[in-house]
């Protein structure tokens, strides 16, 4: 990040742009040109006895996404023009988050917080992908994205917790409709979903959560239908001599119920990220997934199935690497590839083919490392 003292603020800057060419492979190949990107500032400023933060989230995928989304195979969640998204990934909002959040300390190891954010990020999954240390090279998002850790833009939560030491327990209130299509404005609902979550942190390597939420309505699409996301994530990071290891494990489970109809569907995700010799990266992400939104009427008709919802478990296999190009104090530039294999029922064949193959090539651009020293300087 960049930083600044500016009088009394603590002044931050963080970004992420990658852009390159994605192709996806198989019977429903695609190739386009795309950017993925994010730009957050905070600020932090003594109030009281306490500490008051403020925090921005911007994206440009409206305007860098391909119509329709980010082509991604076996990918569901969202809409576009009224219809479901299938092998898309749904672009980002311009207005990610919005947030300001207090801390006060209450006695020498413990604090209480209360978080506001229109759109915000409820007390329910693990850090967003885009955010993991485990995912930070990666370009895509993982396809258990709706199972795990989708609620991080709702527009509409309040979030109020404790922590003690290496304990925090919290628990949110928030509008759990997913964003519109409209990726420029304000979604206004019923702040009806609720949602708890306990972290632990027993030493700086290691970090857990497990979490559950209520997610009232959630599609726009499907009004009468109710998610219960339950999730759980383990995750180690661990600095090298010239470099970082970050890993991260995670599980989530929705169980959607309408009217006459219940579905559980699960999610499990490995992803892991080495950083070698500064300015290396390889990284990899496995995943398990139940899809249960992959075909359409068309598809059914022509597999022969007459379920309207029938469930696959997907598998994707990433492995990918990059490496630093260019860095200084300001800016760290860096080129990237990684190729994706996947498995999944004999039944989708005649729609994705017996071995489809993904792959991107892309650039990726974001602030140069943090002189931490500096940073604890400032304190």
């Amino acid at each position: 990040m960049y930083h600044k003292q500016s009088g009394d603020w603590l002044l931050m800057f963080h970004y992420n742009l990658i852009a390159g060419v994605n192709r996806q492979g198989g019977p429903r190949s695609v190739t386009k040109f795309e950017s993925a990107n994010w730009f957050m500032p905070m600020a932090f400023h003594k109030l009281g006895n306490g500490t008051l933060q403020l925090r921005g989230m911007f994206s440009f995928e409206p305007f860098t996404f391909p119509p329709g989304g980010s082509p991604l195979l076996l990918q569901t969640g969202e809409t576009y023009k009224g219809q479901a998204l299938i092998d898309r990934q749904h672009p980002h909002d311009l207005f990610m988050e919005l947030s300001a959040q207090y801390t006060h300390p209450l006695g020498e190891h413990a604090t209480w917080f209360a978080y506001f954010g229109y759109p915000g990020e409820p007390a329910l999954g693990p850090v967003a992908f885009m955010h993991r240390a485990s995912a930070s090279e990666n370009p895509s998002a993982p396809l258990a994205h709706h199972l795990q850790d989708s609620t991080h833009i709702s527009f509409g939560v309040l979030t109020s917790g404790f922590t003690y030491r290496w304990l925090k327990l919290e628990g949110s209130v928030f509008n759990g409709r997913e964003p519109d299509e409209n990726r420029y404005n304000f979604d206004a609902h019923k702040w009806n979903s609720r949602s708890a979550r306990l972290s632990i942190m027993p030493n700086p390597n290691w970090t857990m959560q497990v979490s559950y939420g209520f997610l009232r309505s959630p599609e726009g699409q499907e009004p009468d239908t109710d998610i219960r996301r339950a999730t759980a994530s383990l995750q180690y990071n661990k600095q090298l001599k010239r470099g970082n290891w970050a890993s991260a494990f995670i599980w989530g489970r929705n169980h959607t119920s309408r009217p006459g109809e219940t579905h559980n569907l699960n999610g499990y995700t490995l992803e892991s990220t080495v950083d070698f010799l500064d300015k290396n990266y390889l990284y990899t992400r496995l995943e398990l997934v139940d899809k249960n939104e992959l075909l359409r009427a068309s598809d059914r008709a022509l597999l022969g199935i007459t379920d309207d919802h029938p469930s696959f478990r997907i598998g994707a296999y990433t492995f990918g690497g990059a490496r630093d190009i260019w860095n200084s104090a300001k800016v760290s530039l860096a080129l990237g590839s990684d190729l994706t294999f996947y498995s999944k029922p004999l039944v989708l064949d005649r729609i994705y083919g017996n071995n489809p193959v993904s792959w991107k090539l892309f650039f990726r651009v974001r602030p140069g490392k943090m002189d931490m020293s500096s940073m604890h300087g400032r304190h």
